[in-house]
């Protein structure tokens, strides 16, 4: 099995990128399709349990848009053979001082593209 392997590792980085710029934009749209449309995908938010798209469909529709700028740092990518890749990063935001958000979200290509099958958010105080 090849780690990092350039080209495959780029996709990820680049579909990362595209579910960050989705998240601080309230593109909902872009955020559900990243997400794998399956009754099995999950994410476990700084306040919710979300088992299945339906689930993250319902919770992402229903949340503010304010105050989801925020700054990432120590984000690190890694693949795993050309169909997996990991994507965990730290974050902070202005509107909340002192907390430090981690993020973690497990990648998996289909033929249509990556999607994130599985994701964790959680908040520290830093």
């Amino acid at each position: 099995m090849i780690i990092d392997d350039p080209p495959v590792k780029a996709e990820v980085e680049a579909a990362f990128a595209a579910y960050e710029a989705a998240l601080v934009g309230n593109d909902v749209p872009t955020l559900e399709a990243l997400f794998h449309d399956d009754p099995r995908t999950i994410r476990y938010g700084g306040a919710e349990n979300l088992y299945g798209m339906e689930a993250i469909r319902a919770f992402r529709r229903a949340r503010s848009p304010e105050g989801l700028a925020r700054d990432l740092s120590e984000t690190v990518i890694t693949t795993y053979g050309s169909d997996t890749g990991i994507a965990m990063t730290l974050f902070t935001r202005s509107s909340t001082p002192g907390r430090i958000g981690r993020q973690s979200q497990t990648w998996i290509r289909f033929p249509d593209g990556w999607r994130v099958v599985a994701a964790h958010v959680s908040i520290i105080t830093g």
